[in-house]
């Protein structure tokens, strides 16, 4: 009974909200009843001329039929009005600030909400590239992301108030943004004084939401809505996740370390990284994602502390085996101090699978080139699997120029788009084919 008056008065409440005065709502409809009534009436005229044509053939008929026709392109153009500045009225909250026209506006929804399904796995650093290549194009995008990070500002937020690390989580947020520059800008703003030293904008604003939600999951989930990014983010487990690390060095053997913010410092070879505790289980929502996905692109990113970290929460590369998607693993282009210094493409790929063993991926997509202009002299590119490399025989390896001309230690979102369009175009006459046969 309760639910029934509720929806009867909500029901009378939004009716006048629609006949407020100055909403430019209440003329338009007006005009368009106007219009209806003359076309209705010209109809009716028109049919009476058709029914009674014979007796009415002994009478001059033009003065009738021409009546007919007048209130006819009447109605037709009140009702082109109406509709049009009706339209006006209702759209312009979605207009205002933008140069689309409406039907452009319309075609990209429909474009955007019938695209590509894309699920980018990795951290903050790198993930974002693939996030801009496709973001204009689709908004079925999910960024899974590592909630491993323990260091600076999210570190310090972990511990003291007990939530997800938002570092990562904050920047894939960021990217998915329609005012991406502006929003980085805010997120990555760290306060240089008082008692909020060393804290982003973004990390303290995910806190403070996954304090009103009740959990940092649910907080980005209302940050997508409040930003209104394309796509969602999802953190790859809920539960609260250390990342451990065997490193070997020639001073003291096989170390243990515990930290994510910690492993790159250790000055040795990563053997292997792990998670504690080790069974953390995957985010549901992360799972459908990839199951539902027709592109996985894993990488690039920080291989031991941003890529490892997603696919090692179990349920993660079970997922990806499971899934019909095209899976891409995108290479870094410069080695990073600490983690990967002297990497080739092939040591990326074998780590990946003595972690999470081997038919994971199906084609590794590498940069080929290696411009020195903007590089730097800290900048060492990761150079290209040896011709002889038994890789070459388990996966299909695309080479093409992915850096940013302005940054080349990094990956290009267009070169990205590109390369993983033509990758998918590949595939899809590949399942083609053997359909066919």
């Amino acid at each position: 009974m309760a639910d029934r008056v509720e929806r009867k008065f909500g029901f009378r409440a939004a009716w006048r909200k629609w006949l407020t005065p100055g909403i430019g709502i209440k003329r338009w409809v007006a005009l368009l009843a106007l219009s209806f009534l003359a076309l209705s009436l010209a109809l009716a005229l028109i049919l009476n001329w058709f029914l009674s044509r014979a007796a009415l053939l002994i009478l001059d008929t033009a003065p009738l039929l021409a009546l007919s026709l007048s209130l006819g392109a009447c109605g037709i153009a009140l009702l082109y009005v109406g509709a049009r500045r009706l339209s006006r009225s209702i759209f312009a909250p979605l207009l205002q600030g933008r140069r689309e026209s409406l039907i452009d506006l319309m075609a990209n929804h429909v474009q955007r909400a019938n695209g590509l399904r894309l699920v980018a796995l990795g951290g903050g650093s790198g993930l974002p590239s693939v996030l801009r290549a496709f973001k204009g194009q689709t908004d079925n995008i999910t960024a899974i992301v590592t909630v491993a990070d323990d260091g600076g500002s999210t570190g310090i937020l972990r511990e003291e108030f007990g939530v997800l690390a938002p570092g990562d989580l904050r920047q894939n947020l960021a990217a998915l943004a329609d005012d991406e520059a502006l929003l980085t800008q805010l997120f990555q703003y760290r306060f240089t004084a008082g008692g909020l030293q060393g804290h982003s904008f973004g990390n303290l604003f995910l806190t403070a939401l996954a304090d009103i939600t009740g959990s940092m999951d649910r907080a980005v989930i209302e940050a997508s809505h409040v930003l209104a990014i394309r796509g969602r983010v999802l953190p790859s487990t809920v539960q609260d996740v250390q990342l451990g690390a065997e490193v070997r060095t020639a001073e003291r053997g096989l170390r243990r370390i515990i930290g994510e913010s910690q492993i790159p410092k250790a000055g040795g070879t990563i053997e292997r990284v792990f998670l504690l505790p080790e069974n953390a289980r995957a985010y549901p929502e992360a799972i459908r994602a990839l199951l539902n996905a027709e592109l996985i692109v894993i990488g690039p990113g920080s291989l031991f502390t941003s890529i490892l970290p997603t696919l090692l929460v179990d349920g993660i590369p079970q997922a990806i085996r499971a899934s019909n998607a095209l899976v891409v693993y995108v290479c870094n282009i410069a080695t990073q101090k600490g983690e990967t210094d002297g990497f080739n493409v092939a040591d990326h790929v074998l780590a990946l699978e003595r972690h999470i063993g081997q038919g994971v991926i199906d084609v590794i997509l590498a940069n080929n080139a290696y411009p020195q202009h903007n590089a730097g002299q800290n900048t060492h590119y990761v150079q290209p699997v040896p011709l002889d490399h038994p890789l070459r025989y388990r996966y299909d390896i695309v080479e093409t120029d992915l850096t940013d001309p302005q940054r080349p230690w990094r990956h290009s979102s267009e070169k990205l788009q590109r390369a993983m369009t033509a990758l998918l175009a590949e595939h899809a006459l590949y399942k083609e084919n053997l359909q066919v046969k």
